[in-house]
């Protein structure tokens, strides 16, 4: 059966004393409301040993943002998916939009970036999604195929069966717009179909599938209601503990 998850992304925020801070907030306010879903918090790479240490892996598990797409060597300022994997964090973030138009990262790229996680043991949560103008030319469901086929569609099944996939509507982050819940489950819905053409409905309904889109305390549990939505990669709202754990209140 495929997992719900509720997972935050930081992005470039909190300074270590802040991370640590919210981290362990965050961690005794699942401790006494036992959470219904996966809960993981995707922190900056300096965050996260400390992180790992602050939380209880059986309640809370950690992600990092971004990975090399090289294992190793004269590459200054990249992090590898083993050295992640050396700090306790199980989930990296693959493909966020924010990566893909203000450094270039293409599927070519996330292929190689994948492929280094899963050698790793890291679980990648794998983001997808068009932007506005691709939205409006009703292309969306092209975007989103052609993401999937070319970074993951190499990928053996039972490979492809330790993806988590984060479809995100780019024209709704940080805009204050939404999908409404009817446009979140028509993606997500086909998006699973895409899967199961390829490998077939066990592995296609076995992988949880996020929304990343300006989700909220107020909007989670009609997201979430929706029978191919099985939780959110959540950002601004990951950043204050009691606004994340309504969205997780939402399972």
């Amino acid at each position: 059966m495929r997992q719900n998850i509720v997972a935050g992304n930081w992005k470039m925020n909190n300074t270590l004393e802040e991370g640590i801070a919210l981290a362990k907030e965050v961690n005794a306010i699942l401790t006494e409301n036992k959470p219904n879903c996966k809960v993981v918090l995707g922190t900056p790479f300096i965050h996260i040993t400390e992180v790992v240490k602050a939380v209880d892996s059986s309640l809370v598990g950690v992600a990092a943002q971004n990975c090399a797409d090289k294992a190793s060597g004269a590459y200054t300022g990249e992090t590898s998916a083993a050295m992640i994997q050396s700090t306790g964090a199980q989930y990296v973030i693959l493909g966020h939009s924010e990566r893909r138009a203000y450094y270039g990262e293409t599927n070519a790229i996330l292929k190689e970036k994948t492929d280094l996680a899963l050698a790793n043991g890291l679980t990648p949560i794998f983001c997808i999604g068009e932007v506005l103008e691709e939205r409006e030319a009703e292309k969306h469901f092209e975007v989103v195929k052609s993401q999937i086929e070319e970074a993951l569609f190499h990928l053996s099944a039972e490979d492809f069966g330790k993806i988590v996939l984060a479809y995100e509507p780019v024209w709704a982050i940080g805009t204050g717009k939404t999908a409404s819940p009817e446009q979140a489950q028509e993606i997500h819905a086909f998006i699973r179909k895409t899967l199961a053409d390829k490998y077939g409905a066990e592995v296609a309904d076995n992988t949880s599938i996020l929304y990343g889109g300006s989700c909220k305390p107020s909007n989670a549990k009609e997201l979430f209601a929706n029978p191919d939505v099985d939780g959110g990669l959540i950002g601004g709202a990951s950043l204050k503990a009691e606004d994340f754990h309504g969205i997780i209140a939402a399972f």
